[in-house]
């Protein structure tokens, strides 16, 4: 998948920054995003979640990055 590095942002860019990616995407696309703030990854799948794409995968790597893979909508 497309991948996006938020790690050392916090939000609201983080979410802002996410839903710009996913934009040019075609739908079903999936975007890998990576970050290291907790409210982030707590907050960014949410809210792209309540935009109308699915999170298809949540992972914290031993390094403390949250991996989370969205898959757009339609």
């Amino acid at each position: 998948p497309a991948a996006l590095d938020l790690r050392g942002e916090v939000c609201p860019y983080t979410f802002l920054r996410a839903r710009l990616a996913l934009e040019p995407l075609g739908p079903g696309a999936v975007l890998r995003l990576l970050i290291d703030s907790e409210p982030s990854a707590r907050d960014v799948p949410r809210s792209l979640a309540s935009a109308g794409h699915q999170v298809v995968a949540t992972a914290r790597r031993a390094d403390g990055v949250f991996v989370i893979d969205i898959r757009r909508g339609g």
